[in-house]
């Protein structure tokens, strides 16, 4: 799952949640080496021929589109969300894809998770609610996921 709980201290249990890559960084240049291979084959039947620097900006545009757009998927899925659970407090933390952060905190013994089963954004949506704000967490994560993580959020904040 694209979340882990640790305990750095005794009193202090900490989840990290992250979007889940189906494609490692390495396999981008894989996907675009493969393209620009392939689409090269053809080619070679125009080596010499005046077509050959007639079709190969398109092939060269289609690569240079490949590229640009697994990068730009990578950027967009760039999010880390931190739960720290302390004794009295909660606190979550969102890095944001354009590097902003977002920060909420509450006192434990009035916070609690929640689940929108078909109310939010997504099915099975996973809210926390305390100090009069209600703030989503996990909200990239898959709808199975979600739904262990709600249970795995109830347990922790109250056990």
């Amino acid at each position: 799952m694209p979340y882990r709980w640790t305990d750095p201290a005794p009193d202090v249990r900490v989840l990290r949640l992250w979007p889940h890559n189906s494609l490692p960084r390495r396999g981008v240049g894989v996907v675009v080496l493969t393209t620009f291979t392939l689409l090269m084959v053809p080619l070679l039947a125009l080596l010499g021929s005046v077509l050959l620097w007639g079709l190969l900006p398109f092939a060269l545009l289609a690569v240079g589109g490949i590229w640009v757009a697994l990068n730009r998927s990578y950027r967009d899925r760039d999010i880390l969300e931190v739960l720290t659970l302390t004794e009295r407090e909660v606190h979550l933390g969102r890095r944001n894809p354009d590097g902003g952060t977002q920060n909420w905190a509450c006192n434990r013994y009035w916070a609690r998770a929640e689940m929108h089963d078909t109310d939010g954004p997504v099915p099975h949506y996973v809210t926390l609610k305390g100090a009069g704000r209600e703030v989503e967490i996990g909200a990239f994560l898959s709808e199975e996921e979600r739904q262990a993580l709600f249970l795995e959020l109830q347990t922790a904040l109250h056990p």
